[in-house]
Protein backbone atom coordinates (compact mmCIF):
# COMPACT_ATOMS: atom_id res chain seq x y z
CA UNK A 1 0.00 0.00 0.00
CA UNK A 2 2.46 2.43 1.02
CA UNK A 3 4.96 1.87 -1.88
CA UNK A 4 1.61 2.48 -4.24
CA UNK A 5 1.38 5.65 -1.93
CA UNK A 6 5.04 7.11 -2.73
CA UNK A 7 5.13 5.86 -6.57
CA UNK A 8 1.36 7.91 -7.02
CA UNK A 9 2.95 11.16 -5.51
CA UNK A 10 7.09 10.61 -7.04
CA UNK A 11 5.42 9.76 -10.76
CA UNK A 12 3.35 12.43 -10.78
CA UNK A 13 5.91 14.95 -9.19
CA UNK A 14 8.62 14.40 -11.38
CA UNK A 15 6.56 14.06 -14.57
CA UNK A 16 4.87 17.55 -13.60
CA UNK A 17 7.82 19.44 -13.06
CA UNK A 18 9.56 18.22 -16.12
CA UNK A 19 6.29 19.02 -18.69
CA UNK A 20 6.04 22.71 -16.89
CA UNK A 21 8.84 23.91 -19.15
CA UNK A 22 7.48 22.05 -22.27
CA UNK A 23 4.44 23.45 -21.58
CA UNK A 24 5.32 26.55 -21.66
CA UNK A 25 6.52 26.90 -24.66
CA UNK A 26 3.69 24.99 -26.44
CA UNK A 27 1.74 27.66 -24.67
CA UNK A 28 3.63 30.50 -26.47
CA UNK A 29 3.24 28.46 -29.60
CA UNK A 30 -0.17 28.47 -29.29
CA UNK A 31 -0.88 32.00 -28.13
CA UNK A 32 -2.08 30.70 -24.63
CA UNK A 33 -0.65 34.04 -23.23
CA UNK A 34 -2.51 35.87 -19.95
CA UNK A 35 -1.45 39.62 -21.35
CA UNK A 36 -1.34 42.46 -18.05
CA UNK A 37 -5.07 44.22 -18.13
CA UNK A 38 -6.63 46.11 -15.83
CA UNK A 39 -8.59 43.35 -13.94
CA UNK A 40 -5.56 41.11 -14.92
CA UNK A 41 -2.52 41.18 -11.80
CA UNK A 42 0.59 39.77 -13.72
CA UNK A 43 2.38 42.75 -14.97
CA UNK A 44 4.01 40.65 -17.72
CA UNK A 45 2.91 38.99 -20.28
CA UNK A 46 2.42 35.07 -18.79
CA UNK A 47 2.08 31.28 -20.58
CA UNK A 48 -1.05 29.86 -19.30
CA UNK A 49 -1.18 26.38 -20.25
CA UNK A 50 0.50 24.98 -17.11
CA UNK A 51 -2.29 22.89 -16.08
CA UNK A 52 -1.57 20.57 -18.75
CA UNK A 53 1.53 19.31 -16.97
CA UNK A 54 -0.31 18.59 -14.02
CA UNK A 55 -2.61 16.40 -15.65
CA UNK A 56 0.07 14.56 -17.24
CA UNK A 57 1.55 14.16 -14.11
CA UNK A 58 -1.49 12.61 -12.52
CA UNK A 59 -2.54 10.53 -15.44
CA UNK A 60 1.33 8.69 -15.99
CA UNK A 61 0.90 8.10 -12.25
CA UNK A 62 -2.33 6.36 -12.53
CA UNK A 63 -2.08 4.69 -15.38
CA UNK A 64 1.34 3.03 -14.40
CA UNK A 65 -0.20 2.10 -11.24
CA UNK A 66 -3.17 0.62 -12.59
CA UNK A 67 -1.34 -1.29 -15.22
CA UNK A 68 1.01 -2.52 -12.68
CA UNK A 69 -1.51 -3.39 -9.96
CA UNK A 70 -3.68 -5.09 -12.83
CA UNK A 71 -0.38 -7.46 -13.20
CA UNK A 72 0.08 -7.98 -9.59
CA UNK A 73 -3.39 -8.97 -9.92
CA UNK A 74 -4.83 -6.64 -6.83
CA UNK A 75 -8.24 -6.77 -6.38
CA UNK A 76 -8.70 -3.31 -5.27
CA UNK A 77 -8.97 -1.75 -8.43
CA UNK A 78 -11.76 -4.45 -9.79
CA UNK A 79 -14.60 -2.78 -8.72
CA UNK A 80 -13.55 0.79 -9.60
CA UNK A 81 -12.88 -0.39 -13.47
CA UNK A 82 -15.76 1.86 -14.65
CA UNK A 83 -15.45 4.80 -12.49
CA UNK A 84 -11.96 4.93 -13.23
CA UNK A 85 -12.56 4.72 -17.07
CA UNK A 86 -15.56 7.79 -16.42
CA UNK A 87 -13.38 10.06 -14.38
CA UNK A 88 -10.21 9.95 -16.43
CA UNK A 89 -12.91 10.38 -19.40
CA UNK A 90 -14.56 13.11 -18.10
CA UNK A 91 -10.81 14.71 -17.53
CA UNK A 92 -10.02 14.88 -20.91
CA UNK A 93 -13.65 16.87 -21.45
CA UNK A 94 -12.94 19.25 -19.02
CA UNK A 95 -9.09 19.15 -19.97
CA UNK A 96 -10.30 19.66 -23.57
CA UNK A 97 -12.50 22.69 -22.62
CA UNK A 98 -10.15 24.87 -20.15
CA UNK A 99 -7.61 24.12 -23.35
CA UNK A 100 -9.91 26.08 -25.60
CA UNK A 101 -11.10 28.77 -23.42
CA UNK A 102 -6.85 29.52 -22.75
CA UNK A 103 -6.54 29.46 -26.33
CA UNK A 104 -9.13 30.84 -27.83
CA UNK A 105 -11.29 32.31 -25.48
CA UNK A 106 -14.97 30.78 -24.83
CA UNK A 107 -18.23 32.32 -23.45
CA UNK A 108 -18.67 31.63 -19.78
CA UNK A 109 -22.19 29.51 -20.57
CA UNK A 110 -19.88 27.26 -23.13
CA UNK A 111 -17.95 26.63 -19.86
CA UNK A 112 -20.22 25.70 -17.84
CA UNK A 113 -22.07 23.35 -20.74
CA UNK A 114 -18.73 21.61 -21.24
CA UNK A 115 -18.65 21.19 -17.22
CA UNK A 116 -21.91 19.72 -17.26
CA UNK A 117 -21.00 17.60 -19.78
CA UNK A 118 -17.80 16.37 -18.15
CA UNK A 119 -19.95 15.76 -15.23
CA UNK A 120 -22.46 13.56 -17.26
CA UNK A 121 -20.03 11.39 -18.54
CA UNK A 122 -19.22 10.68 -14.64
CA UNK A 123 -22.10 9.94 -13.70
CA UNK A 124 -22.78 7.79 -16.78
CA UNK A 125 -20.56 5.56 -15.54
CA UNK A 126 -21.56 4.98 -12.27
CA UNK A 127 -19.68 8.24 -10.12
CA UNK A 128 -22.63 9.70 -8.02
CA UNK A 129 -23.65 11.00 -4.24
CA UNK A 130 -25.34 8.46 -3.31
CA UNK A 131 -27.32 7.26 0.60
CA UNK A 132 -25.84 9.16 3.03
CA UNK A 133 -26.48 7.92 6.52
CA UNK A 134 -26.79 10.35 9.74
CA UNK A 135 -26.24 8.35 12.74
CA UNK A 136 -27.52 10.96 14.71
CA UNK A 137 -30.87 10.34 13.89
CA UNK A 138 -30.43 6.94 12.97
CA UNK A 139 -31.79 7.82 9.57
CA UNK A 140 -31.04 7.14 5.38
CA UNK A 141 -31.38 9.49 3.28
CA UNK A 142 -31.82 8.22 0.25
CA UNK A 143 -30.79 10.06 -3.06
CA UNK A 144 -32.50 8.33 -6.18
CA UNK A 145 -33.27 9.04 -9.84
CA UNK A 146 -33.38 12.84 -10.96
CA UNK A 147 -32.47 13.97 -7.19
CA UNK A 148 -28.93 12.28 -6.82
CA UNK A 149 -27.49 13.06 -10.54
CA UNK A 150 -28.80 16.86 -9.52
CA UNK A 151 -26.95 16.83 -6.31
CA UNK A 152 -23.71 15.47 -7.84
CA UNK A 153 -23.92 17.70 -10.81
CA UNK A 154 -24.23 20.73 -8.12
CA UNK A 155 -21.19 19.40 -6.31
CA UNK A 156 -19.05 18.45 -8.81
CA UNK A 157 -20.01 22.00 -11.23
CA UNK A 158 -19.55 24.02 -7.55
CA UNK A 159 -16.40 22.78 -7.16
CA UNK A 160 -14.89 23.07 -10.37
CA UNK A 161 -15.83 26.49 -10.59
CA UNK A 162 -14.83 27.72 -6.59
CA UNK A 163 -11.54 26.58 -7.76
CA UNK A 164 -11.00 28.00 -11.21
CA UNK A 165 -12.10 31.34 -9.44
CA UNK A 166 -9.71 31.39 -6.94
CA UNK A 167 -7.09 31.52 -9.62
CA UNK A 168 -6.06 34.62 -9.44
CA UNK A 169 -2.81 35.10 -7.53
CA UNK A 170 0.65 33.44 -8.40
CA UNK A 171 0.42 30.09 -6.64
CA UNK A 172 -2.94 30.53 -4.59
CA UNK A 173 -5.32 28.08 -6.54
CA UNK A 174 -2.64 25.49 -6.87
CA UNK A 175 -1.20 26.22 -2.95
CA UNK A 176 -4.77 25.70 -1.79
CA UNK A 177 -5.93 23.06 -3.63
CA UNK A 178 -2.55 21.09 -2.56
CA UNK A 179 -3.91 21.95 0.80
CA UNK A 180 -7.04 20.33 0.48
CA UNK A 181 -5.41 17.14 -1.10
CA UNK A 182 -3.11 16.51 2.01
CA UNK A 183 -6.35 17.30 4.15
CA UNK A 184 -8.31 14.97 2.23
CA UNK A 185 -5.63 12.28 2.18
CA UNK A 186 -5.42 12.22 6.10
CA UNK A 187 -9.34 12.21 6.48
CA UNK A 188 -9.41 9.07 3.43
CA UNK A 189 -6.19 7.20 5.11
CA UNK A 190 -7.76 7.65 9.18
CA UNK A 191 -10.98 6.90 7.92
CA UNK A 192 -11.32 3.64 5.87
CA UNK A 193 -11.74 4.86 2.51
CA UNK A 194 -11.50 2.93 -0.30
CA UNK A 195 -7.26 2.63 -1.50
CA UNK A 196 -7.89 4.04 -5.22
CA UNK A 197 -9.35 7.44 -3.59
CA UNK A 198 -5.97 7.41 -1.40
CA UNK A 199 -4.01 7.08 -4.76
CA UNK A 200 -6.02 9.20 -7.05
CA UNK A 201 -5.45 12.12 -4.30
CA UNK A 202 -1.80 11.44 -3.84
CA UNK A 203 -1.32 11.03 -7.57
CA UNK A 204 -3.00 14.79 -7.74
CA UNK A 205 -1.31 15.94 -5.14
CA UNK A 206 2.39 15.11 -6.86
CA UNK A 207 1.30 16.66 -9.64
CA UNK A 208 0.45 20.13 -7.91
CA UNK A 209 3.76 19.78 -6.38
CA UNK A 210 5.66 19.43 -9.58
CA UNK A 211 3.90 22.65 -11.13
CA UNK A 212 3.78 24.87 -8.04
CA UNK A 213 7.74 25.87 -8.05
CA UNK A 214 6.94 27.39 -11.41
CA UNK A 215 3.62 29.00 -10.58
CA UNK A 216 4.15 30.19 -6.97
CA UNK A 217 5.39 34.24 -6.90
CA UNK A 218 6.85 35.34 -8.77
CA UNK A 219 5.16 32.70 -11.27
CA UNK A 220 6.79 32.05 -14.45
CA UNK A 221 3.14 30.20 -15.80
CA UNK A 222 -0.10 30.10 -15.04
CA UNK A 223 -2.00 26.38 -14.98
CA UNK A 224 -4.82 28.10 -17.03
CA UNK A 225 -8.67 27.34 -17.49
CA UNK A 226 -7.36 23.62 -18.21
CA UNK A 227 -5.07 23.57 -15.10
CA UNK A 228 -8.00 25.64 -12.54
CA UNK A 229 -10.89 23.51 -14.00
CA UNK A 230 -9.33 19.82 -13.77
CA UNK A 231 -7.75 20.60 -10.37
CA UNK A 232 -11.84 21.32 -9.36
CA UNK A 233 -12.96 18.54 -11.42
CA UNK A 234 -10.90 16.00 -10.18
CA UNK A 235 -10.63 16.83 -6.22
CA UNK A 236 -14.93 16.98 -6.51
CA UNK A 237 -14.54 13.47 -8.00
CA UNK A 238 -12.02 12.05 -5.55
CA UNK A 239 -14.21 13.22 -2.67
CA UNK A 240 -17.13 11.17 -4.10
CA UNK A 241 -14.67 8.29 -4.45
CA UNK A 242 -13.34 9.17 -1.00
CA UNK A 243 -16.43 8.73 0.92
CA UNK A 244 -18.11 6.05 -1.24
CA UNK A 245 -18.09 3.24 1.65
CA UNK A 246 -18.76 5.56 4.41
CA UNK A 247 -21.46 7.88 3.31
CA UNK A 248 -22.02 9.21 7.22
CA UNK A 249 -23.67 12.96 6.87
CA UNK A 250 -19.68 14.27 8.91
CA UNK A 251 -17.84 11.97 6.43
CA UNK A 252 -19.89 14.23 3.32
CA UNK A 253 -18.98 17.33 5.61
CA UNK A 254 -15.51 17.07 5.86
CA UNK A 255 -14.64 17.75 2.39
CA UNK A 256 -17.11 21.13 2.47
CA UNK A 257 -15.60 21.83 5.07
CA UNK A 258 -12.15 21.57 3.44
CA UNK A 259 -13.02 22.87 0.51
CA UNK A 260 -14.49 25.97 2.40
CA UNK A 261 -12.59 28.98 1.32
CA UNK A 262 -13.31 28.71 -2.36
CA UNK A 263 -16.40 27.76 -1.99
CA UNK A 264 -17.49 30.73 0.05
CA UNK A 265 -15.66 33.00 -2.38
CA UNK A 266 -17.49 31.34 -5.24
CA UNK A 267 -20.74 31.83 -3.41
CA UNK A 268 -19.77 35.58 -2.10
CA UNK A 269 -19.04 36.28 -5.45
CA UNK A 270 -22.38 34.92 -7.01
CA UNK A 271 -24.32 37.04 -4.48
CA UNK A 272 -22.24 40.25 -4.83
CA UNK A 273 -22.60 40.29 -9.23
CA UNK A 274 -25.92 39.59 -8.90
CA UNK A 275 -27.20 42.19 -6.29
CA UNK A 276 -24.48 44.55 -8.17
CA UNK A 277 -26.31 43.89 -11.58
CA UNK A 278 -29.15 43.21 -10.51
CA UNK A 279 -29.46 39.88 -12.99
CA UNK A 280 -29.02 36.47 -13.09
CA UNK A 281 -26.36 37.52 -16.14
CA UNK A 282 -24.00 39.52 -13.73
CA UNK A 283 -22.86 36.49 -12.35
CA UNK A 284 -20.54 35.41 -15.34
CA UNK A 285 -19.41 39.64 -14.91
CA UNK A 286 -15.80 39.34 -13.79
CA UNK A 287 -14.99 41.78 -10.77
CA UNK A 288 -11.85 41.97 -8.31
CA UNK A 289 -13.97 41.85 -4.96
CA UNK A 290 -12.60 38.16 -4.34
CA UNK A 291 -10.98 37.17 -1.04
CA UNK A 292 -7.06 37.94 -2.42
CA UNK A 293 -8.26 41.48 -3.78
CA UNK A 294 -9.39 42.86 -0.79
CA UNK A 295 -6.30 41.11 1.23
CA UNK A 296 -4.41 43.59 -1.96
CA UNK A 297 -6.64 46.47 -1.49
CA UNK A 298 -5.62 46.24 2.58
CA UNK A 299 -1.68 46.70 1.45
CA UNK A 300 -0.46 42.99 1.19
CA UNK A 301 1.44 41.76 -1.49
CA UNK A 302 0.46 38.92 -3.74
CA UNK A 303 2.82 36.86 -1.69
CA UNK A 304 1.46 37.58 1.34
CA UNK A 305 -2.03 37.58 0.03
CA UNK A 306 -1.42 34.08 -1.11
CA UNK A 307 0.30 33.17 2.45
CA UNK A 308 -2.93 34.00 4.69
CA UNK A 309 -5.03 32.57 2.34
CA UNK A 310 -2.79 29.37 2.64
CA UNK A 311 -3.27 29.76 6.29
CA UNK A 312 -6.87 29.53 6.11
CA UNK A 313 -6.88 26.96 4.09
CA UNK A 314 -4.76 24.83 6.44
CA UNK A 315 -6.82 25.58 9.95
CA UNK A 316 -9.94 24.23 7.77
CA UNK A 317 -8.14 21.56 6.77
CA UNK A 318 -7.24 20.76 10.43
CA UNK A 319 -10.77 21.60 11.29
CA UNK A 320 -12.14 18.85 9.10
CA UNK A 321 -9.35 16.57 10.53
CA UNK A 322 -9.71 17.16 13.85
CA UNK A 323 -13.71 16.53 13.63
CA UNK A 324 -13.59 13.44 12.04
CA UNK A 325 -10.79 12.23 14.49
CA UNK A 326 -11.56 13.61 17.49
CA UNK A 327 -14.96 14.56 17.52
CA UNK A 328 -17.08 18.22 17.06
CA UNK A 329 -16.05 19.83 20.53
CA UNK A 330 -12.65 19.09 19.96
CA UNK A 331 -12.80 21.19 16.42
CA UNK A 332 -14.59 23.38 18.08
CA UNK A 333 -12.07 24.22 20.60
CA UNK A 334 -9.48 24.21 18.48
CA UNK A 335 -11.35 26.76 15.92
CA UNK A 336 -11.79 28.79 18.92
CA UNK A 337 -8.02 29.15 20.05
CA UNK A 338 -7.18 30.03 16.84
CA UNK A 339 -10.31 32.72 16.54
CA UNK A 340 -8.84 33.96 19.87
CA UNK A 341 -4.92 34.03 18.86
CA UNK A 342 -5.63 35.78 15.91
CA UNK A 343 -8.04 38.55 17.72
CA UNK A 344 -5.13 38.85 20.05
CA UNK A 345 -2.89 40.35 16.98
CA UNK A 346 -5.49 41.15 14.47
CA UNK A 347 -4.65 45.03 14.74
CA UNK A 348 -1.39 44.23 13.96
CA UNK A 349 -2.08 41.99 11.39
CA UNK A 350 -4.70 44.18 9.47
CA UNK A 351 -2.34 47.08 9.80
CA UNK A 352 -0.51 48.06 6.81
CA UNK A 353 1.68 50.50 4.85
Amino acid sequence: MWGDIAIAFVLAFITAYVVTPYSMRFAKKVNAIDNPSERRINKVPMPRLGGLAIVSGFFVSMIYLIISMELEDKVVIDEYHWKLIGFFAGIIVITIVGFIDDCKGLHPLLKLFGQTIAAIVVMLFGITIGDINIPIFDKLIELNGFLEYVITWIWIVGITNAINLTDGLDGLSSGITLIACVSLLIIFASNGSPLISILLITALAGGIVGFLPFNFNPAKTYMGDCGSNFLGFAISIIAILGVAKTYTIIVIIAPLIVLALPIFDTGFAIIRRILKGKSLKAVFEPDRGHLHHRLMKLGYSQKESVLILYGIATTLGMFAIILLESGIWKAISFALLIIAIFAMGYKDILKRG
